[in-house]
């Protein structure tokens, strides 16, 4: 349990210093993102709000009524969704325009989640078409993900020897359906 103990720790500073790192970059779309009253928020069906990450600014459902997260300040954007009947979570990998499936090359989407605690590797699952070791989709599964919740967590991957990590929040969406 120490072992584990200690690599959960590792893993969560090796996180923050990527956050950190992430944020030192100037990046004129994230702050222009991260307004309260900006328009790309608002047609997103949501706005920014007190509280969350700089990061985290508002975006509405993806293509797969999961919830967005960014990826190198809007370079790739990545969608969470979750199956709590088959304790199964998978992740798109999306381009810029949050539509567009991005193949990428990781071997795994790491993620990490805090209520309840619980870190999966998501391993690659190609969409039809995607060759060459690329895949925009990835599936794992946690006991912990049979939870009916809205969860909040991080995604993360290295792709081409540049980590990316995004934070996520779902929020209760009219036509979005816990099963």
């Amino acid at each position: 349990m120490k072992k584990f103990g200690g690599l959960l720790s590792a893993f969560y500073a090796l996180v923050a210093m990527t956050f950190i790192a992430g944020c030192q970059e100037p990046a004129a779309p994230e702050t222009a993102a991260s307004s309260n009253t900006n328009s790309a928020a608002a047609e997103h069906g949501h706005e920014h709000t007190e509280g969350e990450g700089e990061h985290a600014h508002g975006h509405g459902a993806g293509p797969h009524d999961g919830t967005l997260a960014d990826w190198g300040g809007g370079k790739y954007h990545v969608e969470f969704t979750v199956s709590h009947d088959k304790q199964e979570a998978t992740v798109y990998v999306l381009g810029s325009d949050e539509k567009t499936p991005a193949p990428i090359k990781a071997d795994k989407v790491l993620l990490t989640i805090g209520d309840p605690e619980l870190m999966a590797e998501l391993l690659p699952v190609p969409l039809e078409g995607e060759t060459d070791g690329l895949s925009s989709r990835f599936v794992g599964k946690h006991e912990k993900l049979g939870i009916v919740q809205e969860y909040a967590g991080t995604m993360s991957a290295e792709i081409e020897g540049t980590p990316y990590t995004g934070d996520f929040k779902e929020e209760a969406h009219d036509a979005h359906d816990h099963k």
